[in-house]
């Protein structure tokens, strides 16, 4: 059977009435089954609508942290890994199967509200979440693929468009903005919807994403044009445009205006709790639970910074992904050295920077994002769950007095890189430390896009409208408010005028780089960059060991052996000073540091910036052309 997707041939109803997880909202959680019902007869009521539309969050969003293997991670969790350019192609895609598949429900309650015969005002919001999820699906195509077929009805296992050809990425991105628009247009804002429903789409979250899109699409054609779109007649789906088809000066400036409403909207704010949580204010913000997952006794009412989520819950949704105990977001040697320096420069141009001699003196004066995010050798750190790594939290009680006769102090790993991940730095953003939490218990809040984006985006737009320039203002009220809340100095005009390498355009994507690291956001950033194949393309490495305390400390653990053993890292260490980026303004790795994976193993190219179509989806529709250079 020739379909567009593996299971075009469901019915919705069922979704409709699968349970859909707010934390604390019972008529969520306490639906009776409805499967019996037919679909003509369930869309009759509001509350019918509504019950539709909650799905779509269970359905399109779930855990998506990433970026292992990008030229930030120190995780090289496969080989070949993305990061090294996928040589293959695939005959099924779960990125195209499930979107395709999600497709269905949205497309449907659009068109049910049309039939709808109360007042149309009664299901609106229901039905601009379902514009919403259509814009979602639609873009997580854009970015997989380029121009994908465009699906806007429910569809059969005999509809036409299963045989269509693929849109231009720019009909699918005109598709997108029109459809957010009837989002941004219905939802309700942010402020009037009530602590029941947080984690519900509002007319800020869709500006906000919408400002993504227009971001993404627009650095994209500016950066990497038509070189992917292929003739649309022997490769690719081409390069049409729609008529009136924005300009990219235009999108900027509507990424940068949307991006400004949502922070006039006052409707979020940054997480900021430097008082009660010190240089470890940001661990807290992405392991948020009850009163029990922090010591200030914070709960997800807290968090005033998640704009679209994946809503957990302990008993009712938990993750159900191996994230304490597996710890993927581990900083490369790239990464550390991004991270800023307290007085706003990087370890390169910093006077307050110590160096690597001893094990922890590059954790000194430095941003609240790497100490928040990477453990700091010999600190003491709680484990989590009942015992792992001497059990979780006590807070109010000293380590020494938790009872368990563990040593709570982190220790290096330099001695088995086979592991594939936290060799020589340990990352622990989006880890827990809760007592109650063992492996794949874990219940925080995922964040697909939150506000710090937001000041990111407007950020980026505004450097970009301004020719690589940015006025002092703009930074104060995006950037600043980020770097603040980090314990790092202002970006300002003048901070960075006396180093001929640093530009605000490369200071602005460090900003993005750190802040956004580990949630899915590098590769894509990249590529509509247009300088994936050149970040990517370094030698990874780690830790300095050469000439520093790594190279012969003994395990303060176990006395009877060092804590670095060189046989074990095939590759040695560097032995020439080596240009990490691209652009400049990103610290170079010096000789004496580990390596990881050698450059001539990362062979990331223009053809990776868009992935293949499955082969098993152009065996059942041949209209379906295969992308450049695969």
């Amino acid at each position: 059977m020739k379909n567009i997707h593996y299971n075009i041939k469901r019915i919705g109803l069922t979704a409709v009435v699968s349970v859909f997880m707010f934390t604390g909202c019972s008529d969520y959680l306490d639906q009776e089954p409805l499967d019996s019902v037919t679909e003509a007869v369930y869309f009759n009521t509001a509350e019918q609508f509504e019950n539709a539309a909650n799905y779509f969050y269970r359905a399109s969003l779930g855990y998506d942290a990433g970026d292992e293997s990008s030229d930030l991670s120190g995780n090289l969790a496969t080989s070949p890994s993305y990061g090294q350019g996928q040589s293959s192609i695939p005959v099924t895609d779960a990125v195209w199967s499930s979107n395709y598949g999600q497709l269905r429900e949205p497309n449907q309650l659009i068109e049910k509200a049309a039939e709808y015969n109360g007042n149309q005002s009664e299901i609106a919001g229901s039905v601009a979440t379902a514009y919403f999820f259509r814009a979602w699906c639609h873009y997580n195509l854009l970015q997989r693929f380029g121009g994908v077929p465009i699906v806007t009805r429910s569809l059969d296992v005999d509809s036409e468009e299963l045989y269509e050809t693929r849109n231009s990425r720019y009909e699918v991105v005109d598709q997108i903005l029109s459809d957010l628009d009837v989002a941004i247009a219905d939802l309700p804002s942010e402020n009037s919807i009530p602590d029941s429903g947080k984690g519900k789409l509002s007319t800020e979250a869709a500006r906000a994403f919408k400002a993504r899109v227009l971001l993404y699409e627009a650095t994209w054609e500016k950066y990497v044009g038509t070189t992917t779109d292929g003739d649309g007649i022997s490769t690719g789906a081409g390069s049409n445009k729609p008529a009136n088809y924005p300009s990219v000066d235009e999108m900027f400036t509507e990424a940068k205006e949307q991006s400004l409403a949502v922070i006039n909207s006052g409707a979020y704010e940054l997480w900021d709790h430097r008082d009660e949580f010190g240089d470890r204010n940001l661990f807290y913000l992405f392991n948020l639970e009850d009163e029990g997952s922090n010591p200030a006794g914070l709960s997800k009412a807290n968090n005033k910074e998640f704009i679209i989520q994946t809503v957990y819950d302990y008993t009712l949704r938990s993750i159900n992904k191996n994230l304490t105990h597996s710890k993927t977001h581990t900083p490369s040697r790239k990464l550390m050295d991004m991270y800023l320096c307290t007085d706003g420069l990087p370890v390169q141009h910093s006077s307050v920077f110590e160096g690597y001699d001893l094990m922890n003196s590059e954790f000194q004066n430095r941003d609240y994002r790497l100490t928040s995010f990477v453990s700091e050798p010999l600190k003491e750190y709680w484990g989590w769950g009942n015992s792992v790594e001497g059990g979780g939290a006590q807070y109010g009680v000293d380590f020494a007095d938790a009872g368990t006769n563990y040593d709570y102090r982190y220790v290096p790993e330099l001695t088995s890189p086979g592991a594939g991940r936290n060799i020589g730095y340990r990352g622990v953003k989006l880890t827990t430390e809760y007592k109650l939490r063992e492996t794949k218990d874990e219940a925080f809040n995922y964040p697909h896009l939150r506000y710090a984006e937001v000041l990111l985006t407007y950020a980026e737009a505004a450097v970009e409208l301004g020719g690589g320039t940015i006025s002092d203002g703009d930074l104060n009220i995006s950037i600043n408010k980020i770097r603040e809340r980090s314990n790092v100095a202002p970006l300002t005009n003048a901070l960075i005028a006396p180093f001929s390498d640093l530009t605000m355009l490369g200071e602005i994507r460090r900003e993005r780089a750190i802040e956004l690291f580990g949630e899915n956001q590098r590769f894509n950033d990249l590529k509509r960059w247009g300088i994936a194949e050149e970040e990517l393309g370094h030698t990874v490495a780690t830790t300095y060991v050469d000439g520093t305390e790594f190279e012969t400390a003994t395990n303060p653990k176990n006395p009877t052996s060092t804590i670095y053993l060189p046989s074990a890292f095939s590759y040695g260490t560097t032995t020439s000073e080596e240009s990490v980026s691209s652009y400049s303004g990103i610290a170079t790795t010096k000789p004496g540091a580990l390596i990881l994976d050698i450059a001539g193993n990362r062979n990331f190219s223009i053809d990776n910036y868009v992935d293949p179509i499955p082969s098993g989806q152009i065996d059942q529709n041949s209209n379906l052309l295969q992308n450049p250079g695969w």
